[in-house]
């Protein structure tokens, strides 16, 4: 059911900061910056090959992203990975013993739903499952 990864995510404390850097040294191309209420962050995304780069910057101090820097500093946050059925993901992953931090899908960046697994159940990883949405130019997700 999975289609490709979709994206990694990674926290940073300024995107004002960290964008240059994917610009500057990398050649890289910001496509979008966007606000996502839901998470309490603002992502910027850059597209490598068809799998993109989301920078999530904290908009408040009780933000996942928030914590997770204040906790482990910036870096990589998360996978995220395309499907088709996001619902039946979630339950594929709850039938094998998963702990989902979303029963179901929230919005998310991109026009995306979005759900996440508990990296506790993950092997340390917080896993993200996403359908629909559009990151960008040329309908790219």
């Amino acid at each position: 059911m999975l289609q490709k990864i979709d994206h990694l995510g990674i926290a940073v404390k300024s995107l004002a900061e960290a964008v240059p850097y994917y610009e500057k040294a990398l050649g890289l191309t910001c496509e979008k910056i966007e606000e996502v209420p839901s998470q309490k962050v603002k992502t910027a995304f850059f597209n490598v090959g068809g799998v993109h780069l989301e920078l999530l910057e904290p908009t408040a101090e009780d933000s996942p992203i928030a914590k997770f820097i204040a906790d482990r500093g910036e870096g990589i946050h998360h996978v995220a990975f395309a499907t088709g059925d996001i619902l039946g993901q979630l339950k594929q992953a709850k039938d094998a013993g998963v702990r989902l931090i979303h029963e179901t899908p929230i919005p998310g960046a991109g026009g995306k739903q979005v759900a996440f697994l508990h990296p506790k159940s993950t092997r340390g990883v917080l896993t993200e499952f996403c359908a629909g949405g559009d990151h960008g130019p040329g309908g790219d997700h």
